[in-house]
């Protein structure tokens, strides 16, 4: 079922968020050419790598490191990239990956490969029993300040809670988050 949601509802986004990601194409475009989106290996389920999509938030050349291992993150944020970071518009293209069925619109949130302390802990947890998602328990408890164990403990916990009522639940949290721009770290903004 919660498969058929994410379907559904990622084709309808998609069609009606058109003009939004023209303008916003065209908006990096314009400030920092191309290419538009961001792809990158990520740990997705069953802990096998596929390629996240979000809009180029850094310029070209950036290292492609954990953010909050990102130190020149001021030099390297594009204009239009803090905006699109503070908005969370830049991971408006994930909608093709939940489309295509390598993420959920909820679910623990991807890592990059290189963060081997916290991939080990979610292996033990059992989270990769899941589709990653856009948004996620730990996301909308803490955000940029939860520990890695913290993280962990959150994932397991959604694994251990999942329904469709739980997702709607912290659908509609990640809303509150996203509008407050509560718990957001400086790589964030």
């Amino acid at each position: 079922m919660k498969r058929f949601f994410d379907f559904v509802l990622s084709f309808v986004a998609i069609i009606v968020l058109i003009p939004v990601f023209l303008i916003i194409s065209l908006l990096i475009l314009i400030t920092d050419g191309r290419p538009v989106l961001f792809i990158q290996d990520r740990v997705g389920k069953d802990n096998k790598l596929f390629k996240i999509r979000k809009f180029r938030s850094m310029k070209n050349g950036t290292r492609n490191v954990a953010k909050d291992d990102l130190h020149e993150y001021d030099s390297q944020v594009t204009p239009i990239g803090r905006f699109l970071r503070k908005t969370s518009l830049d991971e408006l293209p994930q909608l093709f990956n939940i489309l295509e069925g390598t993420m959920s619109f909820v679910g623990p949130r991807p890592l990059i490969p290189e963060e081997d302390e916290i991939r080990q802990m979610r292996l033990e947890a059992d989270v990769y029993s899941v589709l990653p998602g856009v948004t996620g328990w730990a996301q909308v408890k803490g955000r940029d300040f939860v520990t890695n164990e913290e993280k962990t403990s959150y994932d397991k916990e959604y694994i251990e809670k999942k329904s469709l009522f739980f997702d709607f639940k912290i659908l509609l949290m990640t809303v509150a988050v996203v509008l407050t721009k509560k718990n957001l770290s400086k790589n964030s903004e």
